[in-house]
């Protein structure tokens, strides 16, 4: 069961990975590691998400821990928990220790899994990796305990949207929203409708964890087939993954990916600092650094977290839609929060085609994948780096970025491979000034590859 603790979060099948003994015991050593009495736990829509939750629950108690729930929440109001005091009857004021959100995210309806912060943090990389050695190793037996206090941190939540953006009262938005029958759901009317804003309309709102209607992954052009129908007549459409933590925003025109959000942001900040990852347009870091700074740095949400709070900066964001607030907000990636900051620029009258349109024009390839095995894919990085660096001067090559994979900087483009950290494949990304100068940079890096599959 090794595969499931990933860099990011763990994430298996229900029932094959994770089963109710390895559930509990990963309540029980999460427990372990927390500080305080209490932890807060929510789930997302999916089916067994409540059972997953009952022997979390189970561990956790068994850890010595008092369980806060908040039932099913967007797994933005999960990292919000952490940054506030929870007002419990009975109780008083409770300062979490940490927080569990229980998703499957993005994949398909039999998978699920955690998402974990602790002492406002991201708890990921070798930390999980060595949750996962004392998990496989132990043979403690933990008895059924699932009693919670359950606590309403949904309406917390809502009320602090409605506080921050008050302002948005009256906005004639004429657009839509596609919930994908994920948890955005949850919140999101009653927030729409809390600050007055009006004219639009609401698709597959009611969770349902089988996903009746498509696919809960806004990055991928088919599932926002009907989001763009309806774009027929509307003005804005925002979609959202299963757990509400990435957003796609269209307009008539375009789909603006999330590195061009973070441009789109920045040109509202004085002095922006703004982080992102090695997939981003190199458009947006020449961009923004004309009038603040942009770094680029390692793909995957708990990075750009942990660089962004490190650094100070005011935004982060991947291309995917995973776009994190330290400007006024507390620096997680909250897609019900960021649709609220896209409104602000509407509000202020943004015009996101005539900004998209100045930008120089590059060309693009989305993310391609190439299968290989775990063992394999980052010996394969690390013979590339050297034959790269070794023919930089042959191969015409500008730079060489090693943050994260090998990122190839050429006259005209660059082009990308680095190793998905949480499943065994290649991820490659290529652009270019040109279709032209794209397809031989493609090309060249694909042929160069081979050599070493």
């Amino acid at each position: 069961m090794k595969h499931i603790f990933r860099e990011y979060d763990i994430r298996g099948i229900f029932n094959k990975d994770l089963n109710e003994d390895v559930v509990k015991k990963i309540g029980y050593f999460l427990g372990k590691k927390i500080n305080g009495d209490y932890v807060f736990v929510s789930f997302d829509a999916r089916t067994h998400s409540p059972v997953l939750h009952n022997w979390l629950v189970s561990g956790l108690k068994k850890a010595g821990k008092k369980v806060i729930s908040g039932g099913m929440l967007p797994t933005g109001a999960n990292y919000f928990a952490n940054f506030r005091s929870l007002c419990i009857e009975g109780i008083g004021k409770v300062d979490i220790g940490g927080s569990v959100q229980i998703t499957g995210s993005h994949n398909p309806p039999e998978y699920n899994g955690f998402k974990i912060t602790i002492d406002k943090s991201p708890f990921y990389g070798k930390d999980i990796y060595e949750l996962g050695d004392k998990i496989i190793k132990s043979d403690i037996k933990i008895e059924n305990n699932d009693s919670v206090i359950k606590y309403d941190l949904r309406s917390d939540y809502i009320d602090y949207m409605a506080n921050q953006f008050s302002h948005l009262k009256g906005l004639e938005i004429n657009g839509v929203f596609d919930c994908g029958n994920g948890v955005a759901g949850v919140v999101l009317r009653d927030i729409l409708e809390r600050i007055g804003i009006e004219n639009y309309e609401i698709l597959f709102e009611k969770p349902d964890g089988t996903f009746p209607n498509h696919h809960p992954d806004p990055t991928i052009e088919e599932n926002l087939r009907f989001v763009k129908e309806t774009l027929k007549k509307r003005k804005f459409a925002f979609a959202y993954d299963g757990d509400a933590d990435r957003i796609a925003f269209l307009d008539q025109k375009y789909n603006y990916k999330g590195d061009i959000l973070a441009y789109f942001f920045a040109k509202n900040m004085k002095n922006p600092c703004v982080i992102s990852e090695v997939k981003a347009t190199q458009i947006m870091y020449d961009e923004i650094n004309k009038f603040g700074k942009a770094i680029m740095y390692k793909t995957g949400h708990s990075n750009l977290k942990t660089l962004l709070k490190k650094e100070n900066c005011d935004l982060a964001a991947e291309v995917s839609g995973h776009i994190f607030f330290n400007d006024r907000y507390f620096g997680i990636d909250d897609a019900i929060y960021v649709t609220f900051r896209i409104m602000e620029l509407i509000k202020n009258g943004f015009d996101f085609i005539a900004e998209f349109k100045k930008l120089p024009k590059v060309y693009n390839t989305d993310e391609m994948k190439i299968k290989t095995t775990e063992e394999k894919k980052f010996q394969i990085i690390e013979r590339l780096k050297k034959y790269l660096n070794e023919n930089k001067e042959k191969l015409h090559i500008k730079n060489i970025i090693e943050v994260d994979g090998v990122r190839v900087v050429f006259e005209d483009g660059w082009g990308l491979v680095r190793a998905s950290n949480t499943t065994p494949v290649l991820v490659t990304r290529f652009e270019a000034k040109s279709k032209e100068k794209l397809n031989e940079i493609q090309s060249t890096f694909q042929k160069i590859l081979q050599q070493f599959l």
